[in-house]
């Protein structure tokens, strides 16, 4: 890794243990509960969230990080000599990546660098693990820079959502779509699109026929896919996402698929039981 220390935020999804195999800074973003506010992932975790969304009825607001939350997170580093590469959650969905601009300014040019992944939860981690590999073999930060720019339009992001009832409560979808779509019991997908959440189809019927659908579209792009890593991302799945992870294995013979859940921010616009596959397509 030489003297890069590579940043993230909180909606990278990383599984915990890599973060810390992998000495991966993360910057929590913040979770509003009326007058009370938690670090993502620090204070408090998802079933906690879900705990307080029942008990108050409303969904929660979210905020990113603030200049000087990014200041003080790369003051270690930077007086350890070292260079930041900071990967963030997509600019067209929070305010993160403009204050991690703005903080950058406040150290010696050159030192931070700020990405925009253009993409959520372990959209942005693939890209994460891409540049820490990249440092770790050596490469320098205009040589991994250059890779995230080639990688980022090739990430495939797609999430079955369970139920309307989150997207209803964040303002997302009127009452009588959420009425008509619980009673169709129809499930949104959502896919990652130029940086925003965007609905992609609606599977009408069983979850299973959904996840099928998700599955389907991931295995028929096999002879596109970068097969390095690949995510399968929940909140509060976790059977799902073992079925999903163990037929990812056998038909795509990736070196890696990894189990992730999705942090508070995360799921807190998405719901319980929402799960994902996200992976990259192999660039040039």
């Amino acid at each position: 890794m030489g003297n890069l220390k590579i940043f993230a935020d909180s909606t990278c999804d990383l599984p915990s243990d890599w973060i810390g195999k992998y000495d991966i800074g993360i910057i929590p973003l913040y979770v509003t509960f009326d007058q009370q506010t938690y670090k993502d992932g620090v204070d408090l975790d998802t079933p906690m969230l879900y705990q307080k969304v029942s008990e108050t009825k409303k969904l929660p607001k979210t905020a990113a990080p603030s200049p000087a939350d990014f200041i003080q997170a790369f003051t270690p580093a930077i007086n350890e000599g070292k260079d930041i590469l900071y990967i963030s959650l997509s600019s067209e969905l929070s305010s993160t990546y403009q204050n991690a601009l703005i903080a950058a300014t406040e150290f010696p040019e050159g030192q931070v660098r700020v990405f925009d992944s253009l993409n959520l939860s372990t959209g942005i981690g693939l890209q994460v693990m891409k540049a820490y590999r990249a440092a770790e073999a050596g490469k320098s930060i205009e040589e991994i820079m250059d890779l995230l720019h080639r990688t980022r339009p090739q990430v495939e992001t797609e999430f079955v959502i369970d139920s309307l009832d989150y997207l209803y409560k964040g303002g997302r979808c009127s009452g009588m779509q959420n009425l008509v779509g619980s009673l169709l019991k129809i499930r949104p997908v959502i896919k990652v699109i130029d940086g925003k959440m965007t609905p992609a189809y609606k599977v009408r019927g069983s979850r299973e026929k959904a996840l099928h659908q998700m599955l389907d579209n991931a295995l028929a792009r096999i002879d596109d896919m970068d097969n390095d890593l690949i995510f399968v991302t929940h909140s509060l799945a976790d059977e799902d996402a073992d079925q999903l992870k163990s037929i990812l294995q056998e038909k795509t013979g990736a070196r890696e698929v990894a189990i992730s859940k999705a942090g508070c921010v995360i799921s807190s616009h998405c719901g319980a039981k929402t799960i994902g596959i996200l992976y990259t397509k192999r660039t040039s």
